[in-house]
C-alpha cells in the first residue's frame, strides 16, 4: 500500500501557532430569524438556513443537526475602517427562481456593494456561495465562520491548513469534518491570510474589533468554541463542504469549486423546476395563486419541501431554526419531529399533489408507531421519543393522513388497516380526554383534540373489518352529539360582556364528564412568571374552529358565530401586516413585556398559522379568505419565511420587534406555511382540501343525532340523552345487569367488539328524563367486578 504522506509533517514547515484564549466564550446559536431556508433535490444531504443576509446554520447529513452557527463577511480597508455585513441591515434577498432555495443576497453600503449567490450543490454535500464585492477599490472582503459540528459549539477543533496544494480552513469534533475553500473564475485557490482562534478572545471578529484589520494568523484552536477568518479577493466561489472528516470534506468542497458555479446553479434550479410540474400533474386543483400572493405560495411550498430529510424519508422537523436561539447553547426542540406538525405539512404537500412526499411521511409514522397505538409527543427522526406527553391528536392525525391518502387513491401500496385499528383502539381506550392539549399544555377534553378524534374514528373506520367499525362509529356519533355538553360554557360575565348566551370554551377538564359544574374549575397556565389560573369556562381558544373544519358543526350555527365573536374580542390584535390571534387567554410562550426572548415565562403574542385556521371558516362560510392570506403573506420576513409569533405590542427597534413582523421565535414555522398552502388551495377548491370526506358526509350536510350513549369506565359520562341506548364498554368480557325507575330493566353479556374491547347494548330508551339508570356487572370469569374499573355506573337520562 503507497504511503500517505498527508500526515506526515513537511520538512522546514514553520511550526504551528494555537490561539490563545481556550476554550473561548460560552456559546450560542444565532437569530432564529431566517430569510430563507432550502436544500437540494439531489443526492446531497445538506440543508442551509439565511438569516440577517449570510449564511446561519447549514444541516448534515440529517435535517435535525446544524454544523455551524453562521457563515459571514467583513468588509475593511485595513486602515481602520470595516463593517461586518449582517450588522448593516440594509441588503435586499431574492430566489433565482420561483420558488427554487438558490438566493441572491445584495448588502448595500456608501462604499460598497456585496453580492451573494447562494446555492446548495445537489450532488455533494456542499454549499456554495459566489461573493462578489464592488465599490471602493481599497476595500478588501474577508470570510467568517462559527463551526458548531456536532450540534454543539464546545469541543470543536479548527486549523488553517493546505490540502492537495490548496489552503482550506476546516474544523473537526467527533465524526464530522467541515472543510472551507474559495477559488476565482478559473478555479485557482484564492484563500489569503487566515487565522483560527477562539470565540469571544482570539477569533477573527476580535482582531478587527482590536485593530481594524487582520493581523493575527494563529494557525489552530481547540478543543472548545472556536471560528475561522480568511482574506478573499473581491470575486470568489467559496465551498462549504461536509463529510465524517475534514479531509473528506475538503475533497467534496474542491469538487464542487471544479464545476462552474452557473452550471452547479442551473441543476439546482432544473431539479425543483421538475419537481413542481410533477406535482402540478398529479393534482386535480389548479396549482396557482392570486397574483399579490404567487410568489409567497411557491416559497411556502419550497419550505415544506425543504423540512423533509433524506436519511429518513417523510420525516420533517418543526423548524429549520432555533427560536431565541442567539440566548444558549441548546439547539431547541424544534429539531424534533411533532406527529401533528408532520401531518399538518404532509396534507398541504398532498394538497400541492406531491403524493410520494405524503406518503413517504405516512409510512415513517407508521414505522414509529407505539405498540398500543399511539405516537409520543415528539420524537428524534429515528424514532427514539424526546418528550413522552400523550396528545390524543397526535394519535388521530395519521389516520386522517392515510384517509385524505386513500381518497386520492394515491396509498400507493401502503398497508394502513393495521396502523388505524391500533391507533383507533388506543383513542377508543383513552379519550375522549387527552393528557396533553394541542399546544401540549394542560389537560382534559378540547375542541380540537376531539374534532381530529372524532375524524380519525370516522375516516378510519373505512379501513377497518366489519367487525370493528361498529363501536368506531358509535362513539364518533356519541362524543360528536356530546361537544356542547362538555364544552360550551353558557352565561357568565365574558358572554354577557359580548352579547352572547353561550360560547365554546378551549379545554374543559375531565371531570366534566360526571360533573357539569366542572367548567368553573380553575386550568392552571403555563409559562407564566407566577403561578395563574383561570376558570375553563373564561379559557378561550380558537380551537373550536375545528369542528367547521373536519365537517363536525356547520358554520352558520348561532353557537359557532356567537363563540367567533367572543374569540375575536378576546384574542383578535390588527396589526399592520393584518390581523392575527393568539393561541388563548393568558398564553405565556412569547417574548416578555419587554421584548427580552423567551426563557420558561413571557407572554403569547400572535400565531399566523392561526389566521390561516380562520381563514379557513371564512371559507365555510361562505366568504373570501383573501384578506387573511394576505396578512398572513405580509407578516413574513424579509425571503417569505412565515414565522410561528409575531409582534403585536408597540415596537422596540432595538430588538428588532415591530408589529405584526416575526418575534424570536421559530422562523419559518413548517406548519405556518402548510397552512398557507392548504388555505390557497382550499380557496381555489370552495372547501378544506385536508378534512376528510367521508367526516363530511356524515355530520355536515345534518347533524346526525345519536342513538346509542356509551359509558365506558375511563369515561364515566354521568348523563346521557333521553331516548338512547346505553352501550357499556369494558376491558373485560362481563354479565351486565340494569334497571331504572319505570322501565323492566334487564340482563345482557358484553360482546367481544375488537381493539381488546367489549360492550353491551342496553334497551334503555324508554328511560325518561330525569331517571336514573342503574347498571352493575361482574366478570365472566366469576369475580366480582369491583376493581380498579369499578363494577357498576350510574347514568341520567337527560334531555
Amino acid at each position: 500500500m503507497p504511503l500517505d504522506t498527508h500526515h506526515l509533517p513537511i520538512a522546514n514547515a514553520p511550526p504551528v501557532s494555537d490561539a490563545p484564549g481556550a476554550p473561548g466564550n460560552a456559546p450560542t446559536w444565532t437569530s432564529s430569524a431566517k430569510d430563507v431556508v432550502g436544500g437540494s433535490l439531489g443526492p446531497a444531504r445538506l440543508w442551509f438556513t439565511l438569516g440577517f443576509g449570510i449564511v446561519t446554520e447549514v444541516y448534515y447529513p440529517r435535517v435535525d443537526l446544524p454544523q455551524i452557527r453562521d457563515l459571514g463577511f467583513i468588509v475593511g480597508d485595513d486602515a481602520g475602517f470595516w463593517v461586518e455585513v449582517k450588522r448593516l441591515g440594509t441588503y435586499d434577498v431574492r430566489l433565482l427562481a420561483p420558488g427554487v432555495p438558490a438566493v441572491e443576497i445584495l448588502h448595500r453600503h456608501p462604499r460598497f456593494r456585496l453580492r451573494l449567490r447562494i446555492t446548495p450543490d445537489p450532488l455533494r454535500d456542499v454549499l456554495l456561495i459566489e461573493a462578489t464585492l464592488t465599490g471602493d477599490p481599497a476595500l478588501r472582503l474577508y470570510v467568517l465562520l462559527a463551526p458548531r459540528l456536532g450540534a454543539t459549539g464546545e469541543g470543536n477543533v479548527a486549523a488553517v491548513a493546505r490540502y492537495r496544494g490548496r489552503r482550506v480552513l476546516w474544523a473537526e469534533q467527533g465524526p464530522y469534518g467541515l472543510a472551507l475553500v474559495a477559488a476565482d473564475a478559473a478555479q485557482r485557490d484564492v484563500m489569503g491570510a487566515a487565522s483560527a482562534g477562539y470565540v469571544g478572545v482570539s477569533d477573527g471578529w476580535q482582531d478587527f474589533a482590536v485593530h481594524g484589520a487582520l493581523t493575527w494568523e494563529y494557525d489552530r484552536a481547540g478543543p472548545g468554541n472556536v471560528a475561522l477568518v480568511a482574506a478573499l479577493p473581491a470575486h470568489a466561489v467559496l465551498a462549504l463542504g461536509f463529510a465524517a472528516t475534514k479531509q473528506a470534506a475538503a475533497t467534496l468542497a474542491v469538487s464542487s469549486l471544479l464545476e462552474p458555479f452557473a452550471a452547479v446553479l442551473l441543476r439546482q434550479v432544473a431539479d425543483w423546476q421538475d419537481w413542481y410540474a410533477g406535482a402540478n400533474r398529479r393534482n386535480p386543483v389548479r396549482w396557482e395563486a392570486p397574483d399579490a400572493l404567487g410568489e409567497q405560495f411557491m416559497v411556502s411550498a419550497m419550505v415544506l419541501r425543504s423540512h423533509l430529510d433524506k436519511t429518513y424519508p417523510g420525516a420533517m422537523v418543526a423548524s429549520l431554526s432555533i427560536p431565541w436561539g442567539d440566548r444558549g447553547t441548546e439547539r431547541g426542540g424544534y429539531h424534533l419531529v411533532w406527529p401533528r406538525d408532520l401531518v399538518q405539512c404532509a396534507t398541504a404537500l398532498l394538497a400541492l399533489g406531491a403524493e410520494e412526499e405524503a406518503r413517504n411521511a405516512l409510512r415513517y409514522l407508521i414505522a414509529t408507531q407505539r405498540e398500543d397505538g399511539h405516537w409520543e409527543q415528539n420524537q428524534w427522526l429515528g424514532g427514539r421519543p424526546y418528550w413522552q406527553g400523550k396528545q390524543l391528536d397526535q394519535t388521530a392525525c395519521p389516520v386522517v393522513l392515510a384517509a385524505l391518502l386513500g381518497e386520492r387513491d394515491a396509498l400507493g401500496g401502503t398497508e394502513v388497516a393495521d396502523m388505524i385499528a391500533a391507533a383507533l383502539g388506543y383513542l377508543l381506550r383513552n379519550g375522549p380526554v387527552s393528557e396533553q392539549d394541542r399546544w401540549e399544555e394542560s389537560a382534559g377534553i378540547t375542541p380540537y383534540t376531539l374534532a381530529c378524534v372524532i375524524a380519525a374514528l370516522v375516516a378510519g373506520a373505512a379501513f377497518l373489518p366489519l367487525r370493528l367499525r361498529w363501536l368506531s362509529l358509535v362513539v364518533a356519533d356519541f362524543w360528536n352529539a356530546e361537544i356542547e355538553r362538555w364544552l360550551v360554557a353558557r352565561g357568565g360575565p365574558l358572554a354577557a360582556e359580548a352579547g352572547i348566551a353561550a360560547h365554546y370554551v378551549h379545554l374543559a377538564p375531565a371531570a366534566i364528564l360526571t360533573d357539569p359544574a366542572a367548567l368553573a374549575t380553575p386550568i392552571p397556565l403555563h409559562n407564566q412568571p407566577t403561578p395563574r389560573a383561570i376558570p375553563a369556562n373564561a379559557l378561550v381558544s380558537l380551537d373550536f374552529l375545528a369542528l367547521v373544519r373536519f365537517g363536525l358543526r356547520r358554520a352558520d350555527d348561532a353557537l359557532m358565530v356567537d363563540s367567533l365573536k367572543l374569540a375575536d374580542a378576546l384574542l383578535k390584535t390588527d396589526t399592520p401586516s393584518g390581523p392575527v390571534w393568539h393561541r388563548y387567554v393568558g398564553d405565556g410562550y412569547g417574548e416578555t413585556e419587554d421584548g427580552a426572548p423567551y426563557v420558561g415565562a413571557g407572554r403569547g403574542r400572535g400565531w399566523p398559522l392561526l389566521a390561516g385556521e380562520r381563514g379557513q371558516y371564512e371559507l365555510a362560510a361562505g366568504r373570501d379568505p383573501l384578506p387573511l392570506l394576505q396578512a398572513m403573506a405580509k407578516m413574513a420576513g424579509k425571503g417569505g419565511m412565515i414565522p410561528e409569533q409575531v409582534w403585536d405590542a408597540e415596537a422596540i427597534p432595538r430588538r428588532f420587534l415591530y408589529p405584526g413582523r416575526p418575534t424570536g421565535s421559530a422562523t419559518p414555522l413548517a406548519w405556518a406555511h402548510a397552512e398557507f398552502v392548504k388555505l390557497v388551495i382550499s380557496r381555489q377548491a370552495g372547501r378544506a382540501v385536508d378534512a376528510p370526506a367521508a367526516v363530511g358526509r356524515r355530520y355536515r350536510a345534518r347533524r346526525r343525532a345519536a342513538v346509542r350513549s356509551v359509558w365506558m369506565p375511563w369515561a364515566p359520562v354521568a348523563r346521557m340523552t333521553a331516548g338512547t341506548r346505553l352501550v357499556v364498554v369494558l376491558t373485560r368480557p362481563a354479565a351486565l345487569r340494569w334497571e331504572a325507575a319505570g322501565t323492566q330493566g334487564g340482563e345482557r353479556h358484553t360482546l367481544a367488539v375488537g381493539f381488546g374491547l367489549h360492550a353491551a347494548t342496553l334497551r334503555t330508551e324508554a328511560v325518561a328524563a330525569g331517571n336514573t339508570i342503574m347498571v352493575s356487572w361482574r366478570w365472566r370469569d366469576g369475580s366480582d367486578g369491583a376493581g380498579p374499573d369499578g363494577g357498576e355506573a350510574r347514568v341520567v337520562a337527560a334531555q
